[in-house]
């Protein structure tokens, strides 16, 4: 997504990353509800109480996180992992790890709790893009990319074909600043879309991730700003449209329709997450025959240790 800040992994901005300038709201000036109730300082998020159970009455079976770690060497300094085993997932999914597998920490590579660990990265880039999928249980089978050499080579996407599901993690490539990754953005979107829909066909799916874009204006903090930066071009978002019409539910708005400030996403300039100015470019998307199982999808917008916070999906499978 439109990115980041200046302190960075290793003193490294990668050129994915890049900061949107988020203009301040313009100030009302005959007042009203809304500006007297932002007056009194920027209004945060708060995630609600989880459902463990669905409204049909089946209890979850499936606890899973996801979070864009921005770098995982420092994510894991930052006391990520003691957030994770707090949380207590049946699966972990990371993104944008930044690492090497023979650089990752002891601390991770060691951890006991997920025996099975599987990890990308960029084939030519050090320190660059990656994704990772720790998981309790062993699935049955795992694949990198999507099978297309054009879209393989950075790491972004793990599969892993569990006996009711697959689940997939992914971190999405952004389009850049000035928009010079657009036209390769679309044709990403379109091959994901298709390898997806490969695998649905098979067996439903669970994707999360980092889909670097904000669907709807109440996905991001100021719309109007952005409407011309990466994340929120009309291309992207169609982009994503494209995606739910091909059979797949975005799981915190078909729960939460109507909730305003829920991001999972801040810029490190301008105290942006202080502020609440954000973006929701982090996402649970399920198979349609997934959603009667669907129990909570959670952004847990307080914990710390990267521009992002986790998010998590409970699922009855």
């Amino acid at each position: 997504m439109p990115k980041r800040g200046k302190k960075k992994e290793d003193g490294v901005v990668p050129e994915e990353k890049e900061e949107v300038a988020e203009p301040e709201p313009k100030k009302s000036k005959k007042g009203g509800a809304k500006a007297e109730k932002e007056a009194d300082g920027p209004i945060m998020y708060q995630d609600p109480p989880d459902k463990l159970s669905s409204p049909s009455g089946k209890k979850y079976t499936l606890k899973v996180t996801s979070w864009n770690v921005d770098g995982i060497r420092a994510w894991v300094k930052k006391k990520g992992l003691e957030w994770v085993r707090e949380e207590d997932p049946d699966v972990i999914c990371l993104q944008e790890t930044k690492c090497a597998e023979k650089q990752l920490p002891a601390d991770i590579r060691e951890m006991a709790e997920y025996p099975h660990k599987y990890w990308a990265c960029s084939d030519d880039k050090e320190g660059y893009s990656g994704v990772a999928l720790l998981s309790k249980v062993k699935p049955i089978d795992v694949t990198y990319g999507i099978g297309e050499e054009e879209h393989d080579k950075e790491g972004r996407v793990i599969s892993a074909e569990f006996p009711s599901h697959f689940l997939v993690t992914a971190y999405v490539p952004n389009a850049g600043r000035g928009l010079v990754r657009l036209e390769y953005r679309q044709r990403w979107d379109k091959a994901f879309r298709a390898y997806l829909q490969g695998l649905a066909a098979r067996k439903p799916l669970i994707l999360c991730g980092d889909l670097n874009v904000a669907h709807q204006e109440i996905d991001l903090k100021n719309p109007k700003g952005n409407k011309k930066n990466a994340g929120f071009t009309p291309e992207e978002r169609a982009g994503f449209g494209q995606l739910l019409e091909a059979g797949f539910a975005d799981t915190f708005r078909h729960l939460y329709p109507d909730t305003p400030y829920a991001y999972t996403f801040w810029t490190y300039m301008m105290n942006a997450r202080a502020k609440n100015v954000g973006w929701r470019l982090d996402y649970f998307l399920v198979s349609s025959g997934l959603l009667e199982g669907l129990c909570d999808s959670k952004i847990r917008s307080k914990a710390l240790g990267s521009d992002h916070c986790p998010i998590t999906l409970y699922l009855a499978v």
